[in-house]
């Protein structure tokens, strides 16, 4: 029987992303037919590649290499679905690579419950955005793509509290500052399909973000850290992108963030961006 930890590691060596995510699915079911039927499968432990297989396309271009589209056209509505995607396909990989990455660390079994659940859903995502794309003739990989996507996930691989710390709690927690916004565009397009799909994303990230503020506290409770102090220490040290409002507070709160985590980050940023 394949552990868990091998599970993971195969959807991570998988390239194509339809075959990624039917495989991230596949897996879940079985996680989570095994866990009602009260045999949980075996955690065990595996050796997950500092980066995931990835297709051909799309082309990973740098960040300010990437073209600039406007949202007002359906050109640019699509270079909005297919950046959504990749995200998404990064967020199968990030969520299925902390299930193989940290298994030396004991945990419950209900941190696995959580991230495998939020790894399948990802898949999901995955699918419902491929499928809008699919809809209106194009395809995830027709365009370029952001290269810098895994940059945190390499920085955090030896790093549990890191990597808690900057992707569920910093990387998704933007997701669930900026995706109103991209559903507004969507419903004043009349897409229906996208707008369906991006309310799912919106409202299963929450989620994700929470699994991401419970654990990253369990652990700093059981190493008798304080939890806000780790956190602005690790995402000053391992994020480098820009902290700043407008926050979706409500959201946040909702998944366990309070403002006091990061709002003197942003303010810091602030105060960087200002020359101070």
């Amino acid at each position: 029987m394949m552990s868990l930890a091998e599970r993971a590691v195969q959807v991570l060596t998988t390239a194509d992303g339809r075959e990624k995510t039917r495989l991230a699915r596949a897996h879940a079911a079985d996680w989570f037919a095994a866990r009602a039927a009260g045999t949980p499968l075996p955690i065990g432990h595996s050796a997950p590649p500092d980066s995931p297989a990835r297709p051909e396309k799309p082309e990973l271009l740098q960040p300010r290499d990437m073209p600039k589209r406007g949202s007002g056209s359906l050109e640019g509505r699509l270079a909005l679905l297919h950046a959504v995607a990749h995200i998404e396909l990064n967020a199968v990989d990030l969520h299925w690579d902390i299930i193989a990455r940290f298994t030396d660390t004991p945990m419950p079994l209900g941190f696995y419950d959580d991230w495998v659940k939020s790894g399948d859903e990802e898949a999901k995502h995955f699918n419902l955005v491929s499928d809008c794309l699919e809809a209106h003739g194009s395809h995830y990989g027709a365009l370029p793509a952001h290269a810098a996507m895994w940059r945190a996930a390499l920085e955090t691989k030896d790093d549990f509290l890191g990597r808690l710390a900057v992707v569920p709690m910093v990387l998704e927690a933007r997701g669930l500052d900026v995706t109103p916004g991209m559903i507004e565009i969507f419903r004043r397009a009349k897409d229906t399909q996208a707008l369906a799909a991006l309310e799912t994303i919106y409202a299963e990230e929450v989620g994700h973000v929470a699994y991401g503020s419970k654990w990253f506290n369990w652990l700093c409770g059981r190493a008798g850290h304080d939890p806000k102090e780790q956190f602005h220490a690790l995402v000053r040290r391992y994020f480098h992108g820009t902290l700043k409002p407008p926050f979706n507070e409500e959201k946040r709160a909702e998944a366990g963030l309070p403002p006091d985590f990061y709002w003197p980050l942003a303010d810091e940023t602030a105060v960087k961006a200002r020359g101070v």
